[in-house]
């Protein structure tokens, strides 16, 4: 059955992130490595990193990731812009590696004022930057389909099956699909048969054996909007149909599904309500854990 977790804050230490995750009986986990909105990053520390991995063995918590900072634009036409994401992106992995993630999840980037042609094969020379510079890892990069907002690249499946197809090794990229974005983009996936139709679509054109991971989350707006809005699961435009599909697709067993739902001031509650919504989907009962 598929692994519910949430994205969980890493203030007072990493393994903080790890604590609160296993405290609201999750199965996995995403963090940031570092501020997201800052291009610059404290030192990760082997203390860090090892209280990080001690706490994944301690609690039982499994497939940790992480999502890039929001600056990172591999797409942009700006050439120092650019260059300072190949460089983030390279920390973002070599943080990740030290921490013993499975992958880091990143939007593929935005065109800005050139065009979408043009955006795509910077993202894909980029990757090619990173992935010779951190040869040798073991993390993933996980291609995050997005809604399509402004000049968003990835809201279509062809956008990540030409980055995937065009890089020079793909053998360490993935997929994470957002069911929000999915959902934003215009891939209808409430009934059964549109889930299994956007589903066969995404096998056709990426390959299903892509995906590594899923941001479950509703829309605050509406199907085709092509905005990136979350929402409480089962409490927006998605309904609880969509989530059940997913939670109970035999393709997704095994995968881990992280909620990237509004916190809110009382973050733990909104998590442990969320978390009860999915689970209550799965017709699949979940084996007790060990104590």
């Amino acid at each position: 059955m598929p692994l519910l977790g949430a994205h969980m804050s890493i203030a007072g230490g990493y393994y903080k992130a790890v604590e609160a995750a296993a405290a609201l009986d999750m199965d996995c986990v995403q963090i940031f490595s570092k501020n997201n909105n800052q291009w610059r990053a404290k030192p990760l520390t082997d203390d860090d990193a090892e209280r990080f991995r001690d706490a994944l063995v301690q609690t039982g918590v499994q497939k940790p990731c992480a999502h890039d900072s929001y600056l990172i634009n591999l797409g942009s036409p700006k050439d120092d812009v650019r260059e300072k994401s190949i460089d983030a992106f390279v920390i973002e992995l070599e943080r990740a590696e030290k921490l013993g993630l499975l992958g880091v999840v990143m939007h593929p980037g935005s065109f800005l004022d050139s065009s979408e042609e043009e955006g795509l094969q910077k993202i894909v020379d980029g990757l090619d930057i990173v992935l010779e510079q951190t040869d040798g890892q073991a993390v993933e990069v996980w291609l995050e389909n997005t809604a399509g907002q402004g000049t968003n690249l990835g809201h279509r499946f062809e956008h990540l099956a030409y980055i995937i197809g065009n890089v020079q090794d793909s053998s360490r990229l993935g997929v994470c699909i957002d069911s929000c974005h999915t959902f934003a983009a215009g891939y209808p996936i409430t009934k059964p048969s549109e889930y299994k139709k956007t589903m066969a679509e995404f096998d056709s054109v990426v390959g299903i054996d892509r995906i590594r991971a899923f941001h479950l989350n509703d829309s605050k707006k509406e199907f085709g909007s092509r905005v990136d809005r979350h929402e409480h699961i089962g409490q927006g435009h998605l309904g609880l149909e969509p989530f059940r599909h997913i939670v109970n697709d035999p393709h997704f067993a095994d995968l881990p599904m992280y909620m990237e739902t509004p916190k809110g001031e009382k973050g733990d509650d909104f998590d442990a309500m969320n978390l009860k919504a999915l689970r209550g989907l799965i017709k699949m009962k979940r084996p007790a854990k060990r104590k």
